[in-house]
């Protein structure tokens, strides 16, 4: 009977990560709709582009050198 109730807990468990992917899925695709309808998509794929480019770690040490060089 353990074995029984652990399945079941497991496939609870997995039914629940698949609904909340659904939602997270269902939320992205809502904002990349308004974000169109606005005319800003445009500007969020360049940002996207640019983080991926240059981490946040590299540009917060380059500021503290040119703020120390300053």
């Amino acid at each position: 009977m353990a074995s029984r109730s652990r399945t079941t807990f497991k496939k609870r468990q997995k039914e629940l990560a698949r609904m909340e992917k659904q939602r997270d899925k269902a939320a992205k695709r809502m904002q990349r709709k308004t974000m169109k309808q606005a005319g800003g998509l445009q500007d969020l794929d360049a940002e996207s582009a640019d983080s991926l480019d240059a981490p946040e770690t590299e540009t917060a040490e380059t500021t503290d050198a040119e703020t120390i060089q300053g």
